[in-house]
C-alpha cells in the first residue's frame, strides 16, 4: 500500500527518486519524504503531508542531493497523516529507515528502546525499526548484519530500505511479507516496492524472495538469505528479468485519468490474455506456467527461467480434479464468483469461493481432488497470499487426505510471490494497472477463468477432446470474438455520461443481477462507491422481497443489468417490483429484452452476447457509469481517499 523507492547510484539520486514517488502515487499514500547522505557525508531529510508535489514543493525551496537516499510514500496504519509520522524515519541522525507493512511488536520493542534511552518522535511502527538498526551498530555490527539482527527482534510483515551515515555507498533492503525488487542499472542499482517505480532508470529486476536481503553497494548486487539459525548471511543466486512492459503504458496517454485509458484498453488486453492460448481443439495447456519448484515445471526451454508446464502432466492433474476453492479480495473476488457458475455448469465441478481475509482465520477441511485457485491484480494481496502459504503448510504437515492437489495463480503480474510461490500460473497480461478501481484486470481475470474452465473441462474423464464437445467448441468461437463485442459496448459511453448527471446528487443507489450477473451487480456497486463516494450495494435482485425493498422510493437510483437468459422473466417481474413503489430503474439489457423505456425507466443497449460471456461484457458499462459519475462529482478518480491500489497489509 506504501510506496518504496531507494538507490545507489553515480549521480544525484534526489530526482530519481522523486519521479519514483510520482510513479507509486496510485498506491494510495497520505504523505511522502525522501533522505539522503550528502557529498558532506550528512544525513539530510524533507517530509511533507499530501501529495508528492507538496514535497516536490519543499525540495525546491530547500534542495536535497546526495548519491544515495531513500523515499516513501506512507498509507497511515499507526499515527495519523502528518509531517513527524511521514517516512524515512531516523536514529540518531545516523540511520534512516523506509517501511512497508505492519510490525505487530512495535509497543514492546518500544517501551525496550525507550528504557535504553531512544527518544520517538513519531507514533508509527516503524521508528522501532531505525532505533534498533542503531543500537546493532553501535555494538559493532556492519549494516547488513545490524539489519538482519533488528529484523529478526520483528513480528508482521515488513518490507525495508535502510541507510547510514558512516557507510555512504551502502544501501540494505529486506523483504519479509510485503514486496520489493531490485533494479539492475549500469553503475547503479536500486530498491522498489513496485518495478513501474524504476522504470525511467531501468527494465532489469530481481524480485527478491521471502526473507530475502540486498546489499547494494559500489562493488554492486548482493542478495543474501539467512543460515537455519538466524544468526548468519549467505549468498545466494537470484534470477534478472527483464520487464515486459514498455514506459509508456504506464503513463495516461490521451486520457484524463488512468481509469478511462485502462477501460478503454479492455478489447486490447482481452485480445492479449487470448493470443496463442487458443488452438481449434480447445486451450492450449502451455497457456498454464509452473513456478521453479513445480513438478510440472519442465527442465528445458529456449527461455531461460520461463516455467514451461509439462503439458502431459497438467491434463492428468486437471483430469484428477474433483473440486474448486477460488480465494480471492475484492474485485478479485467478485471474478471468482461468476468462475464459480462456469466451473460448476460449464466443467461440472463443485466449487466454493471465499474472501481470503475469512479463509485464512477458520478450521477448514479440503476436499480429495481439490484445487485451490488464488487471484489476484497485483500478485502481493496479503490476505490472499497468506491463505496459499497456509495451504502449503497444510499440505506439508497434514495428512495426504486432507491436502490440496494443487495451487494455481491467475495474476497479472509474472514476478509476484503469488505467481512464484504457486505451483501453476496463468498471466492476465493486463498491463500496468495504475487507477485504484480495477477494471481491465477485472475482465482478464474473467478471461483466465473461463480459459481454466474450459481447460478443466476438456481434461475430465467423459468430455470429449477431439473437437466433438459442442459447447466447448461454440464458446472458442465466443471467445475469439468477445474483444470486438468489448469494442461495441464501449461505443455506448456518450449515452453513459450523459445517464451518468442522473446520478450526482444522489447519496444511495442499489444494484441488481440474477445468476452470474449478481456477482457483475457487487462490482458495480463497488466501483461506484470507490470513486464517487456515492454509497452503494448490491443483492440478487430474488432477495428484494426480503429487506430491500424497503428502502425503495423516488430518490433510489436502481441498476439492473439485463442479458437474455433464462432467469430474464424473472428479472422483470423484480424490476416491475421496484417501479410499482416509484423506484427510478436504469437498467442494462440485451437487445432482445423487451424493455421499454419511458417514465422512471432507463434503458441502455447493449451489445448482444452468449450467456456465458455476458458478465465480461456488462461489466464495461458499469465501469463507465461509476467512472462519468465520479468526474461529474469532482471526486479523485485515479485515487480514491482512503484506498490502495495493492493492499500488502491485513
Amino acid at each position: 500500500m506504501c510506496g518504496i523507492v531507494a538507490g545507489l547510484a553515480q549521480r544525484d539520486i534526489s530526482k530519481i527518486l522523486l519521479e519514483g514517488l510520482h510513479r507509486l502515487e496510485y498506491r494510495g499514500y497520505d504523505s511522502a519524504g525522501v533522505a539522503v547522505i550528502d557529498a558532506a557525508g550528512e544525513l539530510r531529510r524533507a517530509r511533507a503531508v499530501g501529495k508528492v508535489r507538496a514535497l516536490e514543493e519543499a525540495l525546491i525551496e530547500a534542495p536535497l542531493s546526495g548519491a544515495i537516499g531513500v523515499a516513501h510514500t506512507r498509507w497511515a496504519t499507526h499515527g495519523r497523516p502528518a509531517q513527524h509520522n511521514a517516512h524515512p524515519h531516523l536514529s540518531n541522525e545516523r540511520v534512516a529507515v523506509v517501511h512497508n507493512g505492519i510490525i505487530e511488536n512495535h509497543e514492546a520493542l518500544r517501551v525496550e528502546l525507550e528504557a535504553a534511552g531512544y527518544v520517538f518522535t513519531s507514533e508509527t511502527d516503524t521508528e522501532v525499526v531505525a532505533h534498533l538498526v542503531d543500537r546493532e551498530l553501535r555494538n559493532g555490527r556492519a549494516l547488513p548484519e545490524a539489519v538482519n539482527a533488528a529484523t529478526e527482534r520483528l513480528k508482521g510483515a515488513f518490507a525495508l530500505a535502510v541507510m547510514e551515515q558512516h557507510t555512504p555507498d551502502l544501501l540494505v533492503g529486506v523483504r519479509q511479507g510485503s514486496p520489493l525488487v531490485v533494479g539492475v542499472g549500469i553503475g547503479e542499482h536500486f530498491i522498489a516496492s513496485d518495478p513501474l517505480a524504476l522504470l525511467p532508470v531501468t527494465d532489469r529486476f530481481i524480485y527478491l524472495d521471502e526473507g530475502d536481503m540486498v546489499a547494494i553497494s559500489g562493488d554492486g548486487i548482493q542478495v543474501l538469505e539467512r543460515s537455519s539459525d538466524g544468526e548468519s548471511l549467505m549468498p545466494v543466486d537470484r534470477e534478472v528479468v527483464r520487464y515486459e512492459h514498455s514506459v509508456e503504458a504506464s503513463g495516461k496517454g490521451e486520457y484524463r485519468h488512468f481509469m478511462m485509458k485502462e477501460i478503454m484498453e479492455q478489447p486490447t488486453v482481452l485480445s492479449r490474455t487470448l493470443a496463442d492460448r487458443l488452438d481449434p481443439q480447445g486451450v492450449r495447456m502451455d497457456a498454464f506456467e509452473a513456478s521453479r519448484n513445480s513438478f510440472l515445471a519442465a527442465e528445458t526451454g529456449e527461455e531461460k527461467g520461463k516455467g514451461l508446464v509439462d503439458e502431459a502432466q497438467l491434463a492428468a492433474l486437471f483430469g484428477e480434479v474433483r473440486q474448486v476453492q477460488i480465494i480471492a479480495c475484492g474485485t478479485s473476488y467478485h471474478a471468482g464468483m461468476v468462475a464459480r457458475y462456469w466451473l460448476e455448469e460449464i466443467a461440472g465441478l463443485p466449487t466454493q469461493i471465499e474472501v481470503a481475509s475469512e479463509f485464512r482465520y477458520r478450521e477448514r477441511v479440503a476436499a480429495p481432488g481439490t484445487l485451490f485457485i488464488t487471484l489476484s491484480q497485483s500478485g502481493e494481496t496479503a490476505d490472499t497470499l497468506a491463505a496459499l502459504r497456509d495451504i502449503q503448510k497444510l499440505n506439508a504437515e497434514g495428512p495426504q487426505a486432507g491436502r490440496y492437489l494443487a495451487s494455481l495463480a491467475i495474476c497479472n503480474v509474472a514476478g509476484s510471490s503469488l505467481v512464484r510461490e504457486s505451483d501453476i500460473s496463468l498471466l492476465t497480461r493486463a498491463g500496468p494497472e495504475i487507477g485504484v478501481a480495477s477494471t481491465k484486470a477485472f475482465t482478464t481475470q474473467l478471461v483466465a477463468l473461463m480459459l481454466t474452465t474450459l481447460a478443466l473441462r476438456q481434461s475430465r474423464e467423459g468430455q470429449a477432446a477431439d473437437g466433438d464437445d459442442l459447447l466447448a467448441r461454440q464458446l472458442l468461437m465466443r471467445l475469439k470474438d468477445l474483444p470486438h463485442v468489448v469494442e461495441q459496448a464501449l461505443a455506448l459511453d456518450g449515452e453513459i455520461a450523459q445517464l451518468a448527471e442522473q446520478f450526482m446528487h444522489r447519496h444511495h443507489t442499489l444494484f441488481l443481477g440474477r445468476g452470474s450477473q449478481y456477482p457483475i451487480a457487487m462490482e458495480g456497486a463497488l466501483k461506484l462507491k470507490e470513486i464517487s463516494y456515492i454509497h452503494a450495494e448490491a443483492y440478487a435482485a430474488g432477495e428484494l422481497k426480503h429487506g430491500p425493498l424497503a428502502l425503495i422510493d423516488e430518490d433510489m437510483p436502481v441498476v439492473a443489468v439485463a442479458p437474455m437468459d433464462d432467469l430474464m422473466e424473472k428479472l422483470k417481474s423484480n424490476l416491475q417490483e421496484v417501479r410499482a413503489r416509484g423506484g427510478q430503474l436504469f437498467v442494462f439489457a440485451d437487445p432482445e429484452v423487451s424493455l421499454k423505456a419511458g417514465e422512471g425507466v432507463h434503458v441502455v443497449t447493449v451489445p448482444g452476447v452468449c450467456r456465458y460471456l455476458a458478465p465480461i461484457v456488462y461489466a464495461v458499462p458499469l465501469q463507465l457509469l461509476s467512472y462519468h459519475v465520479a468526474v461529474l462529482k469532482g471526486t479523485d478518480v485515479d485515487q480514491p481517499r482512503n484506498l490502495a491500489k495493492s493492499v500488502t497489509v491485513e
